[in-house]
Order: structure tokens, then sequence, then C-alpha cells
């Protein structure tokens, strides 16, 4: 970046004077969609940057999540393509497999009135069939994380010959995550003559030399934003297991003096499944979601409005535009990934002077979005405790003795019912109070109505291995990599196994990336993870004994710092050689043939063919020529 780049300055919310989206140039089916999902105004970062794309300058976007830069870039991407170029004319690089779903989502909304655009969200965790065969038939736009992405290049099912635009979106997260080394073997597979776009919340040392390096003239923008949060809201959090937020929610519901409730998941999938556990409970719950029909989505919101219905499990996009005055409770179930939906969700309650309250759930390795939230919105949400046995059973009495009351209040029903108990009591001689509760008991049926004391806890081991926070509020590893006393031989706690991964010291991992990737990747949470142990080559960290085949299928390809993981259960023996050794000598091994035979002394291993000739070999399954264990590529593109 020269020393003569453009800073804007841009604040939201937006003045008056706020140009249109057809003043920033585009036009026609674009328009149409953003008229369709109600945008009228652009925000602070799509009005700074949808007219210098149009232009087709390179473009940083200095700013923090939440201020609607997806749509500042893939408008001007959606105006320009040509969609009947069916190979990939535009790649969206996340750092995450749900921001690459979110912003997938975002292209096919914007791009609702272009019936021949197609769009492919490529990450781990989803098996390669639905990729591959959507490549095969042809794709406009991919979006995908680093490491899939990757894969199919490798593979050479992504043919990114044609590129013409290039997004790096929250370019910071990337690198944290390790990404870097990926990021520039993605980018020395581009053309040279393409426009890039690369988007952050901070300018980090590397970050700017990325952009040096990779765009050409960038103009830089950056965006300040004012994101409030309504004073007659009052906010809480609830630090709790995913396992448990069912319980968590239903004990919540139970306790508190509740209206109507929008709770707020990230999936459809998941607005159905939660809707479904809580009409178990006795809840008269419905979901609403991006597949539901308009009509009964309006039938839905009345039954809501109407109090037929207390509560309603949504997806941000389904709950764009609900109004309803009887909303008392926002709770998210699952925290959103940026504060701007945040605002947004919990704007839902606490309207026109009313007073509202919003709860949200935040896992242990969510804690890093609740403070993001914190600080963009300015207000501190209060700590909140899971309500105790007690607590609840008050409140049922307390629901119990309300529907005594209403029942009392009937006049006319009770004078019927009384010469009926006076009968049973004279003829079988039985107190009148044993009557009552006997009645009690029919009309509470099988379930109980005072819930049992919880059993007490089992004491903690001393010095057991296990995940927990410092004083500060950081993630601290119980790990082995900072030398002194081998605690290999320590057993894992009940439940538990040892697993390995083939990363460690001198591949610079770090606890945290271990941790994101297998949650990534895998869809484990974060009490899942025990002790972390990194040792030189390797890696060992405690996951559940019985851990499903399928996570082992989403982790097949997973990479960490480049290389793939391999994880498997530890035996407790000598680590086996790792795939980049490169010293020669002995055969090379043929993953595909599940041998070492045959292929010749001196060689090192080559996956595609299981031989080497000479070769060393890379972590991604390819030889040299060379024999430094390398892959031969193209010279980068970009500035020198």
């Amino acid at each position: 970046m020269t020393s003569d780049d453009i800073a804007i300055e841009a604040e939201a919310p937006q003045e008056p004077t706020t140009p249109t989206f057809a003043d920033l140039g585009l036009e026609g089916a674009v328009l149409r969609a953003l008229d369709d999902v109600g945008y009228e105004t652009p925000s602070a970062i799509q009005a700074a940057t949808i007219p210098t794309l149009l232009e087709g300058r390179d473009v940083v976007g200095l700013a923090q999540t939440g201020t609607g830069k997806t749509a500042a870039f893939a408008l001007p991407i959606l105006a320009r393509l040509d969609t009947s170029d069916r190979s990939p004319q535009a790649l969206v690089l996340a750092p995450t497999r749900e921001l690459a779903l979110q912003v997938c989502e975002a292209f096919e909304k914007y791009a609702a009135h272009l019936p021949d655009l197609h769009i492919l969200p490529v990450y781990g965790g989803q098996g390669y069939g639905v990729q591959l065969s959507a490549l095969r038939r042809g794709v406009h736009i991919v979006v995908g994380t680093p490491g899939r992405v990757i894969d199919h290049l490798d593979k050479g099912t992504l043919d990114l010959s044609g590129l013409k635009y290039l997004v790096l979106d929250e370019a910071d997260e990337m690198l944290k995550m390790g990404f870097a080394e990926d990021v520039e073997t993605i980018l020395a597979d581009t053309p040279e003559e393409k426009q890039v776009a690369l988007f952050s919340a901070t300018m980090p040392a590397a970050i700017r030399r990325m952009s040096e390096q990779y765009l050409t003239d960038p103009e830089q923008i950056t965006v300040k934003t004012k994101t409030q949060t309504s004073a007659n809201i009052t906010q809480r959090v609830l630090v709790v297991a995913h396992a448990r937020k069912v319980d968590a929610l239903t004990r919540i519901l139970e306790v508190e003096d509740f209206g109507g409730v929008i709770i707020f998941v990230r999936t459809k999938n998941a607005t159905e499944e939660l809707a479904e556990k809580l009409r178990a409970r006795g809840y008269e719950a419905a979901a609403i979601n991006g597949d539901i029909a308009q009509v009964q989505r309006e039938r839905t919101v009345e039954q809501l409005k109407s109090g037929k219905l207390d509560i309603l499990v949504a997806t941000d996009v389904a709950a764009r535009g609900l109004d309803v005055e009887r909303i008392t409770h926002v709770v998210n179930y699952d925290i959103p990934t940026d504060p701007e939906p945040y605002v947004h969700r919990i704007g839902r309650t606490g309207r026109a002077g009313r007073t509202g309250d919003a709860i949200s759930f935040v896992t242990p390795r969510e804690r890093g979005l609740l403070a993001r939230i914190e600080k963009t919105t300015k207000q501190r949400m209060t700590p909140m405790d899971l309500p105790s046995v007690d607590e609840i059973n008050e409140s049922r009495l307390s629901r119990f003795d309300d529907r005594i009351s209403a029942a009392l209040e009937q006049a006319e029903r009770i004078s019927g019912f009384r010469d009926i108990i006076a009968h049973y009591v004279r003829h079988h001689d039985v107190p009148e109070t044993d009557v009552a509760a006997a009645l009690a008991v029919v009309a509470q049926g099988d379930s109980p109505l005072l819930m049992e004391p919880e059993p007490e806890p089992a004491p903690r081991e001393r010095g057991r291995d296990r995940f927990d926070r410092d004083d500060r509020g950081r993630d601290r590893f119980d790990r082995d990599d900072r030398g002194g006393r081998d605690r290999s031989d320590r057993q894992p706690r009940a439940g538990m196994a040892m697993y390995r991964l083939d990363v460690g010291k001198r591949h610079r991992v770090m606890p945290g990336q271990i941790v994101g990737a297998l949650a990534n990747e895998g869809g484990l949470a974060r009490d899942d993870f025990g002790a972390i142990r990194i040792q030189a080559d390797f890696s060992l960290v405690e996951l559940p004994a019985n851990l499903p085949k399928d996570v082992f299928d989403r982790l097949a390809d997973t990479r960490i710092s480049g290389r793939l993981i391999d994880l498997r259960l530890d035996t407790g023996g000598r680590p086996r050689r790792q795939y980049d050794d490169r010293r020669g000598g002995g055969r090379g091994y043929d993953r595909d043939r599940g041998s070492d035979r045959g292929h010749g002394g001196g060689r090192g291993y080559d996956r595609d063919r299981g031989s080497g000739g000479g070769r060393g070999y890379d972590d991604r399954g390819h030889g040299s020529d060379a024999g430094d264990g390398r892959k031969p590529r193209k010279p980068r593109h970009g500035k020198s």
C-alpha cells in the first residue's frame, strides 16, 4: 500500500444525505433484489466501497463485523458477472465454515433475480460429492475456507484460471487461525489480472504486507460504527455448555414472567429441532425460517400476536421486520457472530418505550464473540446463573396456586362439584384435603409437580488436566509445551481418550488453532476438549473416547498450519514417522496400497503415486524433484 492511498472516514448511522443504491451505480436485477429484502439506504462501508469496486479498483476495507461489508463486495461482483461463462469468476475466502455459509446465503439473497447464477460454498466437514458435482456442472462464485479450497486446487477440481474477483473476508481472523500460508498459496494460483478486495477489522503488519504484495494501488476505506442498544432492554448472559442449552432454556422459561418470546438460532434446521423440543416440554412454540412459505409465516406471526403462540424460534433472516407488541423476551440461543445482528435481534423487544429482556447463551469458546459485542455496543451484559431447583419449584408452586385461584373464581362450576366431593367424603370416609390432593394428582398427570434436588457433583480430582480460564479471562490449557516434567503418563479422565495429531511445535501450532480446527471442521464443542499437549512433531489432545466415525470423516482433510492433522487414537507408542521426513533412505510409503513395498531405496513419499524417484513429500501429497519436500508452484503474482 502506498502513502497516497485514500482513507475515507465514515460513520453509521447514516446522515439524511446518504445516497441510494441506485446512486452508487447499481441497477437492474440487483436493485430489485435489494428492494425485496427491504434495503433502502446503503451503510457507510457500502456507500464508500461499492462505487470503488464498480470502477475496478482494489480495496482494503477496515471495518468491524456487522457493518454490512458482505453486501459491499457482493453487490459489485453480482453487477459485473458474466452468467454465460460457467467457470469460477469470483472467489471469496472466509476463515470459518459458518462465515462461508453466511456469505453464500447473502449472495443467493442478492442474486434472487439472476436465475442463471450459480454459487457454491466449499468447506471442510461437508462431503466432496456435492461440491465436485456442482463444480463439474459449473459455478460462477465460490465461497470457501482456505483448507478446502486448497484441497480442490490440489485435486485439480477447482480451476481459478478465469478468476476475475477475489475477496479476503475477515483477513485478520484467517491469519490468527494459522491460514497465512494457505491464503498465499491460493493467491499464487490465481491470475495476475484480477480485482482484489481485502476486509479486516484491524491492520496488523501481516495484513499490510499482504496488501502491498497482492493488491494493486488499493484504496483504503475505514469505517467506524456506532452500534447502540436500547436502554429499555435488560441484557443478561449465561455461560453454558452447548449440550446443556435446552435444559438451561427450559429452566429460564420456568422462572421468567414472559409474554411472548423470540428465540434466535443460527440455522434453519435448528429452528425446527428446538421448537419440537420445546413443544415436547409443554410450551406453545413454532419455528420460522427461510424455507417456510409466506402464508405460513404470516399465520404463525398472527398466532404470536394473539397469544395462541408464546414462543417463536427463528433465524435472523426470517425475523426481519417482525414487530409484535407482546414480545417481552429475546433469547440468543446461538449468539450471533456479529454485533449488528445482536442489536437487531434484541431490538424486537423493548419497543415504543416498553421494557424488555434479552438473554444470551454463550459457550466457553464463544467468550470472544461476547467481548466483541460488548465492545461494539459499549454495554456490558449482566452475568446470570442457571435457575436453581428451589427457584424452579417456587415458580411451579406459584403457577399451581394461580390455577387454583382461577378455578375458584368460576363460582357456578365450583358449586356443582361441591356436592360430588361431599358425596365421596361421606361414602369413603376420606378427609377433604386428601380428596383435593388426589384431584391435584389427576390434574398433574404423570409429570411431577416439583423438581427433584440435583445430586451432589463428584469432587474434582486434584491436579486433573483440564481446560480452564485464568484470572484474566484467557483460555488456559494444561499442556506440556513449556518443557519440564513429562506428564505423558497421565491417564485421560473418565469417558475421554487421548488422540494424536501430526502437527507440533516445529509447525508453530498453538492450542487455539487445534481447538478451532477440530471445533469448526469436526463439529466438536468446547466441552469435548480436555488436556492438550504439544510436542515437537505431534500433539496430543484429550477428546471423548467414543468419538463418532462421522467426526473422523469430517476431519479427514483438515489442516493446521498447512498440514493434514491425521487425527487418530493415541496408542502410547512411539510417534510414527512424519510424512515430510526428508532424510531419504529406506522405502517410501504407499498410502493408497497400505504398504511400504518395493519402491526403492533413497525414495521419499509421493502420495499420488506411492513412490518417489528422489522425491520428497509435502503436506498436500505432492512430490518435488528438488527433494526438499515442497511442491513446485508457479511464481506468485502481485508486487515484489
